[in-house]
């Protein structure tokens, strides 16, 4: 095993405590937590769910495809906890949670998209109010939300373009509203599949 990952659970359960409670002192803890996930890889990052019976933790590589190992590796060597449940990549949502980032706020009530079909992978328009092509936070948002709406491991790996429009921009093609997104991606991931499987 990774000596980083290893060290990380050591150190994971050092302070699992702190963690269980961390809204205690929220910042400083985050900062640590987030210190040592970069030991093991520079891109992860995590997501803590409400404290209930369980409390979930997500392990995320923040949408960089190359570090999808890295969240495996991690998520793979979790020792038995109790009053944990560790999850490997932003998992689907089944209500979609408002995001803010920047100081900017998007209540995916308010998207909008378009599924694209290449005959090979889906793709997709976003269509998001207020949307610039230079405002990085709306794009990282607009991720954030794909993760949430779809779980970010179908995001990196079985979606192709993504395109972030304006709402009012003009396009081809239905829109739908993103509560949508899931059922209508994996209909299209079926029938992808399908014909990829089919002798032509």
């Amino acid at each position: 095993m990774d000596t980083h990952v290893e060290a990380f659970w050591r150190w994971f359960l050092q302070h699992e405590e702190n963690l269980l409670c961390f809204e205690v002192d929220q910042e400083r803890i985050f900062d640590e937590l987030m210190a040592e996930l970069q030991k093991v890889d520079p891109n992860l990052c995590f997501e803590f769910g409400p404290k209930e019976t369980e409390r979930e933790f997500v392990i995320s590589a923040g949408g960089i495809k190359a570090s999808f190992p890295a969240v495996v590796s991690l998520a793979k060597a979790a020792p038995k906890l109790d009053r944990w449940r560790v999850t490997a990549f932003r998992p689907r949502r089944v209500t979609l949670n408002p995001i803010e980032l920047g100081g900017k706020h998007m209540d995916p009530a308010d998207v909008q998209f378009t599924l694209l079909d290449n005959g090979k992978i889906a793709g997709i328009y976003l269509f998001m109010p207020d949307f610039r092509e230079d405002d990085i936070d709306l794009k990282q948002i607009g991720y954030l939300l794909l993760d949430e709406a779809l779980g970010e491991f179908d995001v990196e790996t079985r979606l192709g373009l993504v395109k972030m429009l304006a709402i009012n921009a003009r396009t081809d093609g239905d829109r739908y509203p993103l509560t949508d997104l899931a059922r209508l991606f994996d209909q299209m991931v079926a029938r992808l599949e399908d014909r990829s499987e089919k002798p032509s």
